[in-house]
Formats: structure tokens, sequence, C-alpha cells
């Protein structure tokens, strides 16, 4: 049976049961559980520094408030990086490629930003949408327009970040492949393409990681707007 290059972005079936679950639960598995003491070896310290920075990095443009979303930035944001990360190893399944999922990661926490306006300061978070001395006949189209790009920022998380994993997926098996059918035709070309594919798997792997950065970063952003 002849395979297309989207392929790789179908959801795993085993028994008509799709596996996207397991995929995304499994990166879980790989952190060490934690024990009695605080710190057991070098893996749970370097564990440790690691949270901590991510921790720090999101939490410094926020309030004190916004300190309360700690735990559910750091998650996800470990969520993500590892999920990306783990979509690069051969033959895997990258869940974040599927819009779907993206989009069920960004909808709900963009709404739990907005309501956290609305309900703590609504003046403030209404106040977005008409910029301060705006002439008169502008108004209605000014916040139209604010009220679009509010309302699109749920879709361009899910979008960006399934669209540039997406990108580093296929050109990662369009060079495979060229670089495996010229094998046997060109051999200095063949090499030339596998030091490019090495090339751009650091790249992919730098992609992950900024990416994963990148969608909570904003998240933490449209947090600091609402509190």
């Amino acid at each position: 049976m002849n395979l297309s290059f989207f392929d790789q972005f179908m959801s795993p079936h085993l028994m008509g049961i799709p596996l996207i679950l397991i995929s995304m639960l499994f990166p879980a598995l790989l952190f060490p559980t934690p024990g009695n003491r605080w710190i057991t070896n070098r893996l749970t310290t370097l564990q440790s520094w690691f949270l901590h920075l991510i921790t720090k990095q999101l939490l410094t443009p926020l309030n004190k408030n916004g300190h309360k979303w700690a735990l559910i930035l750091t998650s996800l944001m470990t969520l993500l990086l590892t999920i990306n990360l783990l979509g690069l190893l051969p033959y895997t399944f990258t869940p974040t490629t599927q819009l779907s999922m993206n989009m069920a990661l960004a909808f709900p926490l963009w709404l739990a930003t907005l309501l956290t306006g609305l309900r703590n300061q609504p003046s403030a978070s209404l106040g977005h949408l008409l910029p301060e001395g705006t002439p008169t006949p502008l108004i209605p189209a000014l916040i139209m327009i604010e009220t679009t790009s509010l309302l699109i920022r749920p879709l361009a998380l899910g979008v960006r970040l399934t669209a540039n994993l997406t990108a580093g997926h296929l050109l990662i098996q369009l060079i495979s492949t060229a670089t495996t059918a010229l094998l046997t035709i060109m051999p200095t070309i063949s090499f030339l393409t596998t030091i490019i594919l090495l090339l751009l798997t650091i790249l992919e792997v730098a992609v992950a990681m900024i990416q994963a950065y990148v969608f909570v970063l904003l998240l933490s952003l449209y947090l600091q707007e609402n509190i």
C-alpha cells in the first residue's frame, strides 16, 4: 500500500481504539517519581533545576496574583516540551501536530484568562477593546477589530504550534526520502543531503522547544492583561 507524507500525522489505532491518549500520557512516565527526600539523584536534581528555570521565566512578567497559575503553566510547558521532543524520534507519533488537541489546550486556558479579567477587573478588560484617545468616528470599527483580534487568539495559538511542528516533520521526511533515493544513484549528493538532514534535525529540536515555550509564554501574557 502506498503511503503519503501526511500519513505520519494520522492518529494511531489498535483494534479501533485511538492511542493518542496513551501517547499524551506516556511522557509523564519518563519523569522520576518523588521520594521521601527532595533530591535523590542527579536526574531529580536536573529535573528540579529545569522546572525552577521554567517557572521563573514564565512568572517574571506576572504580578503576585498571576503566581496562582504557576502549576498550570509549568505543567503545560513540561507536557508540550516532552511531547514535541519525543515526536522527533523515529516511529513515534506527535499529538501536538493535531490541531484538535492544540485547540483543546489553547481555548479553555485562553477562556479562563478572559473570564478571570472580566471577574476581577471588568472595566480594564473591556477597556482593551477601545484604545484611549480614539476619534469618535473610528470607535465602532476599532471595537470590531479589537474584538476579532481577541477572539482569534486561541486559534492563533493552536495553528502556530500545529503548523510549525507539521512543517518540520514534513521537511525531515522529504529530505530523508530524497537521501534514500539518491544513495545508489548519486552517493555524493546523498551524503550532502544527509548533512542537511542532520542540521535540520538539530533545528527541529530547537523549534520543538521554542514552540512549547512560545505557546505557554503567550498564555502568560494574556493572563497578565487580565489580572
